[in-house]
């Protein structure tokens, strides 16, 4: 049971890795570099044909695309002068809706409508963004496809990989690729093939400097009694791709560099956990430095202390009562700090920015638009999308803060020309503030020397999910190989492995050993009662081995018609009035 518990606990934290492994170190697939210095992504290689054929030959089959396909088609060839006066045509005296991940959608709306204003003086029009809590943009954008006409006219959305199977396998957003950004990337609309990204974030390492303790290698952050402040993994989809992630080959070898870089002493109290991870790791195929992902990953997951937001996390660690605490967390949260005599900036270290610092400093991910299908407008959305990334003023909004970079080399330079990020920021007054910890070195600096996690480009969590059991007695099996009652069997474990990672207050089971025989049955039950210490269960049941494990059974019968009644049988109690022990 342990053995199956810790395969079955991997395979939750990794899915599948076939995809994982095939993925460039880079945002999604194409996506250049958004840096200051960012090297520009050549078109795909196509195989062009030498001589026209000796016949005229028939017309091409139209492209089967959508309405709204059609005009991105013809919007990719514009630029945004062009595009500008298309929506001006189009959404003047209107209502657009937007709806994203990021509040700033409603900061760049009204910067945009005066860029369409400075065209055509009479141009107006209103405007609403929303923004989804705890993920629920995929649902909402999941309904407003069903209507002819959506109310979205776009999105800013992140991770990719729900993106990819939730959103454009479905036909509910399509990519439309600026004319103007493609050109800034050395590329084309049509030789692009990923998601356009307005900007990459970064989440790094930072803790309370106002002690003496350090942090300079990664490995320090999993070290024994050390719980970082991170938001729950299960709150930003974003944190579990990162997880994933660590697992690719470049990444596992960084985390093995740094391990090599720790002193024996620290070593030896890593050591047993990377042992215990590399049949793990083998048998999940992964690479040669796998293990040490494995138990980095496993460390870390039952050590962090669990935050519903950035933004807290911050404020807790700038305080000085803080002393010798970290977090994982958005770089940019540090634009909020307000200095006052226990809080500053100054009691706050980017771990990765320390001189000797050893391994990944952070993870990124990036921020996407996209067109939704069903737009009711959709050349003004491919208008406000080329205006966001296509020029600083578009993208200022978000350029003013350290740690979000432009997917577009341009902007990116700009940007930097008006915020300084490099030397602390600016302040409102327009003179430069130096603060150590916000002074940002750059994209290119951290997906090299700062050892940036960037999230999957290839859409990991699309490939599938494949687990494979081996029970007692017999063969490695596929679980689609095997019977009801073994699948059952082993999603409960499953299930138990997950609760014992992350134990939750309560839980309510639904007949769940329902497919099980007598005898797993009574495993199941006493294994519950193990895990019992730390969670309440509630447990619908019809199978007496799981009512003999209980502490109390409630029944409900109907003695009279339409009358229900609970019965409630204390076995506890009752074990102690027969004396059975």
């Amino acid at each position: 049971m342990k053995k199956m518990l810790a395969l079955l606990l991997a395979a939750v934290m990794v899915l599948s890795m076939a995809a994982c492994a095939a993925a460039p170190a880079t945002t999604p697939a194409d996506t250049p570099a958004p840096a200051e210095d960012t090297q520009t992504t050549e078109p795909a290689e196509t195989n062009e044909t030498t001589e026209a054929p000796a016949e005229e030959t028939p017309a091409a089959e139209p492209e089967n695309l959508t309405a709204t396909q059609q005009i991105i088609k013809e919007a990719e060839g514009m630029t945004l002068e062009e595009l500008a006066k298309k929506a001006i045509e189009e959404s003047n005296g209107k209502m657009f809706y937007g709806v994203g991940n990021s509040s700033r959608g409603k900061s760049a709306l009204p910067l945009f409508i005066e860029y369409l204003q400075s065209i055509d003086s009479s141009y107006n029009m209103e405007f609403e963004w929303q923004q989804p809590k705890n993920n629920k943009i995929f649902d909402q954008l999941t309904a407003d496809s069903l209507k002819g006409t959506g109310t979205f006219a776009m999105t800013l959305i992140q991770d990719g990989n729900q993106i990819e199977s939730k959103m454009v396998q479905t036909g509910i957003l399509d990519t439309f690729i600026p004319k103007d950004w493609a050109d800034a990337n050395g590329t084309t609309a049509d030789a692009y093939t990923g998601f356009l990204p307005l900007q990459t974030l970064n989440k790094v390492f930072m803790y309370n400097c106002v002690g003496d303790k350090t942090y300079d290698n990664c490995w320090d952050f999993v070290a024994e009694g050390e719980h970082g402040l991170f938001m729950d993994i299960d709150s930003e989809i974003v944190g579990k791709n990162f997880l994933y992630m660590l697992t690719r080959d470049d990444y596992a070898a960084w985390l093995k560099e740094s391990f090599e870089a720790l002193s024996a002493d620290e070593q030896a109290y890593f050591q047993p956990t990377i042992a215990e991870m590399e049949s793990e790791a083998a048998d999940l195929g992964l690479g040669a430095d796998g293990a040490y992902a494995l138990a980095w990953i496993k460390l870390w997951v039952e050590s962090y202390n669990a935050q519903t937001d950035d933004g807290p996390i911050c404020n807790t660690l700038v305080d000085a009562s803080a002393k010798d605490q970290f977090g994982l967390l958005v770089y940019s949260k540090l634009r909020s700090v307000e200095e006052s005599s226990s809080v500053s900036v100054n009691n706050i270290k980017v771990a990765a920015y320390e001189d000797g610092y050893q391994g990944i400093g952070g993870y990124g991910y990036c921020h996407y638009l996209f067109v939704t299908d069903n737009s009711p407008l959709p050349w003004t959305a491919c208008a406000f999308i080329a205006y966001m990334t296509c020029t600083a003023d578009g993208f200022s909004a978000w350029g003013k803060d350290m740690g979000g970079y432009s997917s577009n080399p341009t902007v990116a330079e700009e940007t930097e020309a008006n915020f300084h990020h490099s030397i602390g920021g600016m302040a409102e007054d327009g003179t430069t503030v130096e603060f150590a910890a916000k002074n940002d070195r750059g994209y290119e600096w951290w997906t090299t020397n700062g050892k940036l996690v960037l999230e999957d480009p290839e859409h990991v969590l699309d490939s599938g999910i494949e687990i494979k059991v081996q029970p007692p007695g017999k063969a490695l099996s596929t679980l689609s190989l095997m019977s009801g009652g073994e699948m059952a069997f082993v999603a409960i474990a499953l299930y138990f492995a997950i609760l014992k990672v992350r134990p939750t207050p309560f839980c309510v089971m639904d007949e769940i050993e329902a497919a099980l025989d007598d005898v797993n049955v009574t495993r199941y039950a006493r294994y519950m009662r193990q895990l019992a210490g730390n969670t309440q269960f509630i447990v619908i049941t019809h199978r007496r081995g799981t009512m003999e494990e209980a502490d109390v059974l409630y029944g409900v019968t109907m003695q009279e018609r339409g009358v229900s009644k609970i019965l409630t049988i204390n076995l506890n109690d009752m074990a102690k009035e027969l004396k059975i022990e």
